[in-house]
């Protein structure tokens, strides 16, 4: 058996049929969309199952103001180190229900990158063990990374539009 991102991608549809929305390869990494709801079942099956992803090399956050109703997503990076195969799991959500299962009961390590994509981002973590802002001050009242800021401070009159050439 040859472990491809074509079998990692059927052995996924055919576990979670219903739950897979996309599949693609870009620059040759497995990308998959899923369901909100499902993808710790999923996540939970790529790691305990023989497909063996037991490394969990990153979570994110990501904002994209312009698609309604998925405004919000958590992006996952999961690594079969005997294989050497990585996967990207995604999943959206409106931005007014920004929540998703912990996987600290899954991956140690999930604890702190999930901390910092609830702090940037806002997505809460349901049943995470100790979910606060790590980074910035704690009353800092607002997700710095979401796209709802201005990039410039319009008010500042120290800058001199001409000096920047434009």
């Amino acid at each position: 058996m040859e472990f491809t991102n074509s079998f990692v991608s059927e052995a996924i549809s055919r576990e979670f049929p219903d739950s897979v929305i996309s599949s693609t390869e870009p620059y040759g990494m497995l990308t998959l969309e899923v369901k909100k709801e499902d993808v710790k079942k999923i996540i939970h099956h790529m790691k305990d199952s023989s497909l063996g992803f037991n490394y969990l090399t990153d979570i994110c956050g990501i904002h994209h103001p312009e698609m309604p109703k998925k405004e919000l997503g958590v992006i996952y990076h999961l690594h079969n180190l005997v294989q050497n195969l990585r996967v990207r799991i995604k999943t959206y959500m409106p931005l007014e229900n920004a929540e998703v299962e912990t996987l600290t009961d899954l991956y140690v390590g999930a604890n702190w990158m999930e901390r910092e994509t609830f702090e940037f981002y806002g997505v809460k973590f349901k049943g995470h063990p100790d979910l606060r802002v790590i980074l910035n001050e704690a009353d800092i009242g607002y997700h710095p990374l979401l796209k709802q800021y201005p990039l410039e401070d319009g008010t500042r009159l120290d800058k001199d539009d001409v000096m920047f050439g434009r």
